[in-house]
Order: C-alpha cells, then structure tokens, then sequence
C-alpha cells in the first residue's frame, strides 16, 4: 500500500482585503489550476517542477516563485522527500492598490534574486513575530508587503497589455458563467462558438489554459471560496457553486488547494493569525 504524502498547510489572512499567505510542508502533488491574483513566494526546502505559462520549470531552495492572474500551473515535488515553500496571494485590485493604477505582469515564473528574497523573508517575519490584532501589527505587515510588491513590480514585472479575446471563445466563456450549475454540454458550446468540439477543446485551452469545462470547475471553486471568506455557511456555499453538497466540495478543495473549506474558513475570518 503507497503512504501518504506528507502533507502541512497553514493559512494566515492578510493585513489588507484580498490578500493571504500559504505555508506548505508537502510531498503531494497538484494538478492544474489557476489563481485570481498574484502569487509570489520563495521555496525554502527541497524542490518543486511545475508547468507555468512560459514552459516547465523547477523551484529550488531559495528561489522566488510567482504567478499571474488567471496563470494556469501545476505543481510536483523533485525526486521523493516534501518541499517547504511560502506563498503569499496578492488579488490584483490590492497589487494595484499597493503598487501603482497600472496591471503589471510577472516575468518569470522561478528566479533568484536575494534583495527580493530578503524582503519576503521580512514580510514572513511581520506575520510570525508581531502579536496579532494590533494596529502596528497591521501597520507593520502592509509596510512590509507594499515593499515586496513594490521591488517586484520594478525589478520582474512588465505592464500588462489589454488583450482582445476571441469573440467566439468570448461567447463560449460568458454562456459558461451564465449557467455554472447546469452548463451545456460540449456540443451546444462547440456551436456557440462555431468550431468541432475538438477544435473548441483545444482553442479554449490554448486561450484560457484549461479545456471549457476544466475552467469552469476552478471558476466553481473560486467562487465557493469567496462566498466562504465572506461567513456564507459552508453548505451553502457549496450549492451556490454547483457542487452536490459540502463533502464533494471539501474534495474538490483538497484536490486542488492541499486545504479544506474549514480551514480556510477559519484563516479568513480572523485577520494576523
């Protein structure tokens, strides 16, 4: 019988709205997902293969890891000992709040740089060192992650371009979130947009980084965990994202987070843990 993975998360919210940090001790792997905001960290132990919107890469010890909005990844561990990495997730209206009124772009997904390094380091300090629910604490944590948004918006980051969508995958994304309980099935939306369902697969996928009905379950569980974040009963916020009760929901979010709905209901709702 395989063992299971070693698998620790601890989830802690931010001192501003949307934004929350993510530690991980963990052998497991994850499958394909994307995040709503950015996300930027450093991998602390072990090593980390993950497919990004630029290519296969690997994160060693010490090395920054990032993402974009809407940037589809996976993630495994190198060879068979857990990694230990630092994540913190950053909603693109508080990265603009925080940095400038300008989207930005991260460049690379791995990359190594001490001075940014050492900021997120100090910004990890703030969150473990400071007592919790304390003005300063707040004060002194925002001062901290501003720092780190801001070196990374100079020193990483290009102005993110406004990118016309594909009118007819524009249609096929829109029906979707018009009807995320009951979508039609592959042939209706192939319709919709005028292609083979194959070709609607594929083109959907190369647009978005996941096939239609992939997208839709990450929209689906992004959307429970915001009306959870917001005190919605967890039962409820599973039905009103389409999941057939609370316990398909509670997988669904171990799958694809490595957390539970408790527990991020539990993060989100006391600010500094």
């Amino acid at each position: 019988m395989t063992p299971t993975p070693l698998h620790h998360v601890r989830l802690r919210r931010g001192p501003i709205d949307g934004v929350h940090a993510e530690e991980l001790h963990s052998g497991r792997s994850f499958g394909r997902h994307w995040h709503d905001g950015y996300g930027f960290g450093v991998m602390e132990a072990g090593g980390h293969r993950s497919a990004s919107g630029r290519g296969t890469v690997e994160a060693l010890p010490g090395h920054i890891v990032t993402s974009n909005p809407g940037e589809v990844h996976d993630g495994h561990p190198l060879g068979c000992a857990p990694r230990h990495w630092r994540m913190v997730h950053v909603s693109a209206q508080a990265m603009v709040r925080l940095v400038d009124e300008q989207a930005h772009e991260f460049t690379r997904p791995v990359f190594d740089d001490p001075v940014v390094r050492a900021a997120i380091h100090q910004l990890f300090h703030c969150w473990d060192d400071m007592a919790p629910h304390t003005p300063l604490a707040a004060a002194a944590c925002e001062e901290a992650l501003t720092q780190v948004c801001g070196l990374l918006a100079q020193r990483h980051s290009t102005r993110q371009p406004e990118v016309a969508a594909p009118a007819n995958l524009q249609r096929v994304h829109d029906c979707l979130l018009d009807q995320p309980c009951a979508p039609p099935d592959l042939h209706r939306l192939a319709n919709l947009a005028g292609l083979s369902r194959f070709q609607l697969v594929r083109q959907f996928a190369r647009w978005k980084g996941l096939p239609p009905f992939a997208w839709l379950q990450q929209h689906r569980l992004r959307h429970a965990r915001r009306l959870i974040a917001a005190g919605t009963p967890l039962c409820e916020a599973a039905f009103a994202s389409g999941f057939a009760d609370q316990s398909h929901l509670n997988r669904q979010f171990v799958r694809h987070f490595g957390f539970t709905p408790g527990q991020w209901r539990q993060a989100m709702g006391s600010p500094l843990q």
